[in-house]
């Protein structure tokens, strides 16, 4: 018998939500099952570029999400925008879910954080829907997701608030996987449009091979997932509050 509560427990539930993650799509209705929280990894990756546009001072105008679960952030850039500034924003993107993945993971693993966790994804996902995101399928799948978060967080079942924050960490933490072939290509369509993927204008702003720009960008998410997971995971294998 596994003891409620136990590290054992905690690895088991991980292991779930990595299994739903992975095999849900291979159900009867499991891609429509799934299908709103893939528009919330693109959410989260697109964002991030936009976050990142402003912390270098550009003008993040919008957030587009097509009904394919692909998307851009577009922002304005100065002509004379340092390569360090293009190559940070472009790399925001690939490692926006794996932050927000790391820290709902962490989150976790502490009582005290689950209900706030939701709470405060739920509250960035209707601002941005009410600021930046200009699409049919973000408007309505973004609110969406926000509401079943509020609701599981006023739900008052602590494991299923621990479950959710669990199943979205994963959900981010794994979306690197659906965009693998992006990572790797230098350009790709998005919108009917060809485009210098997030790794292609890396390597135009400095210079060096995309795919070398797609092995570190993974090897950060692997090490940021790992180190989420070990924190999550406390020794003696109790959840910490």
């Amino acid at each position: 018998m596994i003891a409620p509560g136990s590290q054992a427990e905690q690895v088991g539930r991980l292991m779930l939500a990595g299994a739903l993650v992975l095999f849900l799509p291979l159900l009867p209705f499991g891609t429509f099952l799934l299908y709103p929280f893939v528009i919330l990894t693109t959410w989260f990756h697109e964002m991030a570029h936009g976050l990142a546009a402003l912390l270098v001072g550009w003008d993040f105008q919008r957030l587009v999400i097509f009904p394919d679960g692909s998307g851009f952030a577009e922002s304005l850039s100065p002509i004379d925008a340092s390569p360090f500034k293009r190559a940070f924003v472009a790399a925001a993107g690939p490692l926006g879910p794996t932050l927000v993945g790391s820290l709902l993971i962490l989150a976790s693993g502490r009582r005290r954080s689950w209900r706030p966790a939701l709470y405060a994804l739920a509250v960035a996902l209707i601002l941005s829907t009410l600021i930046w995101v200009r699409s049919p399928v973000g408007v309505v799948v973004l609110p969406l997701v926000a509401l079943i978060l509020i609701a599981i967080a006023r739900s008052n079942r602590p494991d299923l608030e621990r479950f959710a924050l669990q199943f979205l960490g994963i959900l981010a933490a794994l979306s690197m996987l659906r965009d693998w072939n992006y990572l790797f290509t230098e350009s790709a369509v998005i919108g009917g449009r060809r485009v210098l993927s997030d790794t292609g204008a890396i390597e135009a702003a400095l210079i060096l091979p995309h795919w070398i720009w797609a092995g570190l960008i993974t090897a950060l998410s692997a090490l940021a997932i790992g180190a989420s997971l070990k924190r999550a995971l406390n020794r003696d294998g109790r959840t910490r509050r």
